[in-house]
């Protein structure tokens, strides 16, 4: 499996290393360029969410018709461009436009989707979790780097380095990405999104990703403002080039406790505890954020939501990829994605919005509360993923008219796989026998 997919991830890792690279140093950045207000500082932090947003669906129906491969080259072009475009820019309004070029490369469901068709049902939960991973390991090393490389080489150091990296990507897709096959499924019931959202612990995932990016960048407007800011206006008066003192601890401590968060969530099927200890972590983090009197105690803020962060990313997609079914997985991680990126942008315009009408205080126990909300939610209403085996057989020795009528309450789902010739059903193992099944089905 690892072999199939590290050069996806490798992929995904350039990018978003990329994006979170700046994020350290983005707001001071874009507050010290002409006509800027801390309203469109925010825009520009969660601009690039807004694009990917909107173009989610056209570039996942894109990959659909033209291919996987030439759609995430595609993405990658434009995302190269953004960041060249973020690069050169000399006022407000150029940086903009970069970063919403840098989110209209929409290649955020497309590796999803790569990964489902190159992994076998059961191991895509680990493969998800293992693209969370690195995605979350982009963010803890961007944490630590941006705000040194930032300083001594300019933000616009930052964009260039995207560049190059969009660059690397584009070259492992031609040399090392394989060309995924494929496969079309006939599936025992048909695909309805209403279906999708009924499910409670979809919902609640949706939720999770939403709210887990839009406090990202949340956070990023807010750090570096506040502290830098002069004490006369609430901030801690820290130098541009002291800021990775204050993410170079919050990175460590989220690397360290991103493993063992993940191996307890997958191998111990425990990942509803993972989600509710880090939410809490992210109450605390604002809170002590919004209510800090000292430099210290806003550090541990920092540090607090650097770890739920962390905690949360590599199950994220994971969790999505377990609760639907498999005729709804690219369904369900198109609209997570969207409500994600759309809280992304949503967030970074609430946070500017926010500095300009309010006090940090105020917004912290604002976020605190929010924070409240979303863990008695998740409580009541996420359940750990059930643990399915999986059956595969040949088509050929199936009786189609029985697998039609296949029904039993340990039998989560069916699908036949006609490009492979297999039938494909997914039991609970200790409710129901293999041998059963094949007894009801094969001709």
């Amino acid at each position: 499996m690892f072999k199939k997919i590290w050069s996806l991830s490798a992929i995904l890792s350039l990018r978003f290393l990329g994006l979170f690279l700046v994020l350290p140093v983005l707001s001071l950045y874009a507050m010290e360029m002409e006509n800027s207000t801390a309203l469109l500082v925010g825009i520009i932090v969660g601009g690039y969410a807004l694009t990917q947003a909107i173009l989610q669906v056209p570039f996942g129906t894109m990959s659909d018709k033209i291919g996987r491969k030439p759609t995430l080259v595609f993405g990658l072009l434009i995302f190269l461009v953004g960041s060249v475009v973020a690069a050169m820019s000399t006022d407000i309004y150029m940086l903009m436009l970069g970063r919403f070029l840098q989110g209209a490369g929409a290649i955020g469901a497309v590796i999803p989707a790569m990964i489902a068709d190159l992994v076998p049902e059961e191991s895509r939960g680990k493969a998800m979790a293992m693209m969370g991973g690195s995605i979350a390991i982009s963010f803890a090393l961007a944490m630590g780097l941006g705000p040194v490389l930032g300083s001594a080489y300019g933000v616009a150091s930052l964009f260039w380095l995207t560049a190059a990296f969009a660059l690397l990507a584009i070259i492992l897709v031609f040399i090392k990405v394989p060309t995924p096959p494929r496969i079309h499924h006939v599936y025992h019931n048909k695909i309805k999104t209403a279906d999708i959202l009924k499910d409670s612990n979809l919902i609640g995932m949706f939720i999770i990703n939403a709210m887990q990016k839009g406090l990202m960048t949340i956070a990023f407007v807010l750090i570096p403002i506040i502290l830098t800011a002069s004490l006369d206006e609430g901030g801690f008066a820290w130098e541009k080039s002291e800021l990775w003192m204050a993410y170079l601890p919050a990175m460590i401590a989220g690397l360290i406790a991103m493993g063992p968060a993940a191996v307890f969530g997958e191998k111990h099927n425990k990942a509803k505890q993972i989600f509710l200890v880090s939410i809490v972590l992210f109450i605390a983090a604002f809170a002590l954020m919004g209510l800090a009197t000292s430099s210290g105690m806003f550090i541990a803020g920092i540090i607090s939501f650097f770890i739920g962060f962390n905690m949360m990313e590599p199950l994220v997609q994971s969790l999505i990829s377990k609760y639907a079914k498999v005729h709804q997985k690219g369904a369900a991680l198109g609209i997570s994605n969207t409500a994600a990126y759309f809280m992304t942008f949503l967030g970074g315009t609430f946070a500017g919005l926010m500095l300009d009408i309010s006090d940090r205080g105020t917004l912290g126990l604002i976020l605190a509360g929010v924070g409240v909300l979303w863990l008695v939610w998740t409580a009541v209403k996420l359940s750990n993923p059930i643990k399915n085996s999986f059956l595969y057989l040949d088509k050929a020795h199936i009786d189609m008219e029985k697998l039609e009528a296949l029904e039993h309450d340990a039998i989560a789902e069916w699908y036949v796989n006609e490009t492979e010739n297999l039938v494909v059903v997914k039991y609970k193992k200790d409710e129901i026998e293999e041998e059963e099944i094949k007894a009801k089905i094969v001709s």
